[in-house]
């Protein structure tokens, strides 16, 4: 990292005296270094950067080898139209060259020829390359998805199969990590469908920060839904150490975060903390030479900290009545700003970023005596930590914050008990005058829980029904002429309200299968029949897909605060090293 500070030094010091190393007198016309020059250039550098000579003039010179190299690849690419791309390997392969690695090839190649060219020359099985921050789609075209001449890609390992035996377990590794992805997506997309309609099924709701349940129109709720969860099952991974699958699981977030409004992203700080935490993978996997992403994703975080928390944590210190949990997600921001900083050769402002870090780890290290005399209260370590970190280490504060926590999360359980209860006894009134429970939900979910209009819609719907009744046995006929079944084409015509044109197109697209999904989005007003067997193995399916998502979820909605601050610890320490007088100016 120290060689990455003196280059980023060197380089600001050229710009400015507009020296182009690979001119004249520096380099010749073979490309060969002007030894005179380059020698009177470090000589006048070293005492600058207080390095020794030599040490400055290999930096130069693989500076000028750099500038030489691309100009060349600039040249053949205006000529033949094949980009260099500069290869950010995984750590174990990174450290065995000394050299960047770079790859040559078009633009209009797919993504895949890149995969199997990388995993052919390293010896990389099971990869996904990475972009400024968003996984490249293997069956596109690399110009498609930004990728330019002299771009850098990040080469992200999915499996390490290499240590397994046998090859079956290899195999069984990377089908178990390519799932990983889709379970999760499909436990949160059944989690996000749900209302609790269904008393004996869990579902999710979006609340405040005061437990309040927020009313989101239902595409942005699916998609913050699939966004947390995400986010959830990554940061579930990151304290495994588990940062290459995590990285993976975060990223596809942060593309989930990005279908939710503008308006809803800054009311909340959900998505500046998966900014904090993707580039703290990127620090976990040395992959911090994306720093043009790394630095974008840390100036979102800290945008939207200020949008939600005010600009004095004012906001916050309304909502919650004090800010102290929330200074560790600050302390990180900080302390990887400085580290980006240092990267950049910008050691004053990595020196100011550090110098904050520091005041905040000091106040929230907490004495280990209190911390013990809590949980001898009978309190858990988690709420030891955060209580004294809301209280400044108050200890007799800090446990009655602690249980006016516990009596308002209690509260809180009470009011949704009875909430649902009443809801659960509205369907139960509707399905006793006819109507499917699931008919019953969903007409409440519409009129908001008011009983009488959600009967007023259930009517209208069965009237509606009854009209297009006459026609609705032609349409399944048309359907069965064209070869598909009796059942999926009943359900299809449900699907686009009697269409049979855009039924059968349906049919079509889904090669005459319709999805679960889909099946589950009918608006049958019949109960599913309990004899089928395919239903009941979807069920139990999806009720496995439902338990591993839910697995990941953090029981206390305070978990991403409850940081014991080890790993920023080591990096404070490396990056005091690094900024010490010996190291730099």
């Amino acid at each position: 990292m120290s060689a990455q500070n003196t280059e980023s030094k060197l380089k600001q010091m050229l710009k400015q005296e507009k020296i182009q190393l690979w001119n004249p007198p520096f380099s010749d016309e073979s490309s060969d270094a002007g030894p005179q020059h380059m020698e009177e250039l470090a000589e006048r550098y070293a005492p600058l950067l207080r390095l020794p000579v030599t040490e400055v003039g290999g930096a130069l010179e693989l500076i000028r080898q750099q500038a030489v190299k691309r100009g060349k690849e600039r040249q053949r690419f205006r000529e033949t139209s094949v980009a260099t791309l500069e290869l950010l390997l995984p750590r174990d392969h990174s450290k065995e060259t000394k050299t960047k690695s770079h790859m040559e090839t078009r633009l209009d190649a797919r993504a895949q020829e890149l995969v199997d060219r990388i995993g052919e020359d390293f010896g990389l099985k099971y990869i996904k390359l990475i972009l400024n921050g968003r996984t490249l789609c293997v069956d596109q075209p690399l110009d498609q998805q930004g990728v330019k001449n002299h771009s850098k890609v990040m080469v992200l390992k999915v499996s390490d199969a290499e240590w397994k035996l046998q090859l079956s377990e290899e195999e069984e590794k990377e089908k178990n990590q390519k799932e990983s992805l889709q379970r999760t997506q499909k436990g949160f997309q059944i989690l996000s469908e749900r209302d609790g309609s269904e008393d004996s099924s869990p579902f999710l709701e979006i609340a405040d920060q005061r437990g309040n349940p927020l009313t989101i129109p239902p595409q942005e709720k699916k998609a913050l839904i699939l966004a947390m969860g995400f986010h959830e099952k990554g940061r579930s991974l990151m304290k495994k150490k588990q940062f290459d699958l995590a990285l993976c699981h975060l990223l596809q977030a942060d593309q989930q975060f990005s279908r939710c409004g503008s308006a809803l992203l800054a009311s909340v700080d959900n998505f500046a903390v998966l900014q904090l935490d993707v580039v703290w993978c990127y620090r976990a996997l040395e992959a911090l030479s994306c720093l043009e992403d790394g630095r974008s994703r840390l100036q979102r975080a800290e945008d939207c900290f200020l949008r939600c928390y005010g600009e004095r944590h004012q906001r916050l210190l309304m909502i919650k009545g004090n800010t102290g949990r929330e200074e560790v997600l600050f302390l990180r921001l900080h302390l990887l700003q400085s580290l980006l900083s240092y990267i950049e050769g910008n050691d004053a402002q990595a020196r100011q970023q550090l110098s904050k870090v520091e005041t905040l780890y000091n106040r929230l290290c907490l004495d280990s005596e209190k911390m013990a005399q809590l949980m001898s209260l009978g309190f858990t370590e988690r709420e030891a930590r955060l209580g004294l970190r809301a209280c400044e280490g108050d200890l007799q504060e800090a446990a009655i914050h602690i249980g006016n926590q516990r009596q308002e999360r209690e509260e809180l359980k009470q009011r949704e008990r009875k909430r649902r209860s009443r809801r659960m006894e509205a369907i139960s009134s509707l399905s006793e005058l006819g109507f499917s429970r699931r008919d019953a939900a969903r007409a409440l979910q519409h009129a908001d829980g008011d009983v009488d209009r959600a009967y007023g819609i259930l009517l209208d719907s069965s009237g509606s029904a009854q009209a297009t009744g006459c026609h609705s046995e032609d349409s399944v006929e048309q359907l069965l002429y064209l070869g598909f079944q009796r059942d999926v084409s009943e359900a299809a015509l449900r699907l686009t309200g009697g269409d049979v044109q855009l039924a059968t197109q349906l049919l079509l697209d889904q090669q005459g299968v319709l999805s679960p999904e889909l099946l589950a989005e009918s608006p049958s007003s019949e109960e599913p029949s309990t004899s089928s067997s395919t239903s009941t193995d979807m069920s139990t399916e999806d009720s496995q897909l439902v338990d591993e998502a839910l697995e990941d979820i953090a029981r206390h909605e305070e978990d991403y605060l409850d940081l014991n601050l080890e790993e920023e610890s080591e990096l404070i320490a490396t990056m005091k090293t690094y900024l010490s007088p010996a190291h730099s100016v």
